[in-house]
């Protein structure tokens, strides 16, 4: 495939990380995180609003759209002014810019898309929904296996009452900011601007294609992730995962994993997270055996269960705790994706690992 170097608007705000420090705190092991500590912050929230983010998060998620065309400077008050000046009933359909079209090459995508936003509104508009819409989610969300039906069938209950929703929702997020994020972005905010600050510095030194692969830590320029127009933010909480969204047809947004290797997600941890995963990571003999074939081939998900005569549910799962620990590299596909391995990764386990051990403040009193 032969892409045209496209053109790149570098965005920057702690807003974005109002909504994915939330989104990961209720999917802590999705994202490598401690179930425990992620259970810990939510109890902050008020019980009431705290049942209502958790029913409605996942048909939710982050809202990049309306996030990314917030203006400067766009931190996580700026967010929160903007929602509180939407009417109530207004405020989720606003979100999720469902009243917006989207123009996409695949036909398939287009129309779950198209399906999907009509599927919003008919039930805002109505106050009813069926178990056909329940249905139609379940097989949009089919893949991530934490989801479950009667999780989506409770967002379906809140998202036909929109006003009730909006009202609720906005006073959820307010609660959450007060009670953790106010603090949480102080500390993350200068970590987000040097992880700005280096991409920047990067994208004089690399071609676009790496550039796009070492911000994503792995994730490789294809056909479902072509665009002629890219905008590229930092994010702290999700790294070393992606979020990205199409804007327009011609536009990709791309919040990248901005956390530094030897900075814990959790405050206070002395031993970085990302070193755990890593050496989680290479401690099971399948995903060492993994790893051995990807370092000589870029092979799909199939061809690694044929090789190890194994389930494709759990090389798969293998390939995510692989992927959390920013080890392996991949290709979306419409058909299978395809992985290899970051080479430059594994050097840098031994590096991070030898830093972490001759570091005088990381030892604890005797």
């Amino acid at each position: 495939m032969t892409i045209n170097t496209p053109s790149i608007v570098w965005d920057f705000g702690t807003a974005y990380e109002l909504f994915v420090s939330l989104h990961v705190l209720h999917q802590p092991e999705y994202f490598g995180i401690r179930p425990s500590y992620a259970a810990g912050v939510r109890s902050r929230i008020p019980a009431s609003e705290r049942k209502l983010l958790e029913d409605v998060y996942n048909l939710t998620g982050v809202p990049l759209k309306w996030l990314s065309q917030l203006p400067a400077p766009k931190d996580a008050i700026s967010a929160l002014w903007a929602l509180k000046h939407i009417p109530p009933a207004e405020r989720m359909l606003t979100l999720q810019r469902v009243h917006e079209k989207n123009e996409y090459d695949d036909l398939e995508t287009q129309a779950r898309h198209d399906k999907f936003n009509s599927m919003l509104i008919r039930i805002a508009e109505t106050g009813k929904w069926a178990s056909e819409d329940a249905e139609f989610l379940i097989k949009i969300f089919g893949k991530k296996q934490t989801i479950k039906k009667d999780s989506l069938e409770r967002a379906l209950d809140w998202w036909s009452k929109p006003e009730e929703l909006g009202e609720g929702y906005l006073s959820a997020l307010q609660s959450y900011y007060q009670a953790f994020f106010e603090e949480e972005e102080k500390r993350i905010g200068p970590v987000l601007k040097a992880g700005f600050e280096h991409a920047q510095a990067l994208s004089s030194t690399l071609s676009f294609p790496d550039l796009f692969t070492e911000l994503s830590q792995g994730l490789q320029l294809g056909d479902e992730m072509n665009a002629s127009k890219y905008i590229f933010a930092p994010a702290f909480w999700s790294t070393p995962l992606v979020f990205f969204e199409r804007i327009d047809k011609d536009t990709m947004l791309l919040l990248y994993g901005a956390r530094p290797a030897d900075m814990s997600v959790v405050p206070g941890e002395s031993v970085p997270d990302a070193l755990v995963r890593s050496l989680k990571a290479l401690a099971d003999p399948t995903r060492l055996k993994i790893l051995r074939y990807l370092i000589h081939d870029s092979l799909p998900p199939s061809e690694i269960a044929r090789r190890l005569q194994l389930r494709p549910p759990t090389v798969t799962h293998h390939l995510k705790e692989l992927r959390l620990a920013g080890l392996v590299e991949f290709a979306i596909t419409h058909d299978e994706n395809r992985y290899t391995v970051r080479k430059q990764a594994l050097a840098a386990i031994y590096e991070n690992l030898n830093t972490f051990l001759e570091n005088e403040t990381t030892k604890e009193p005797a």
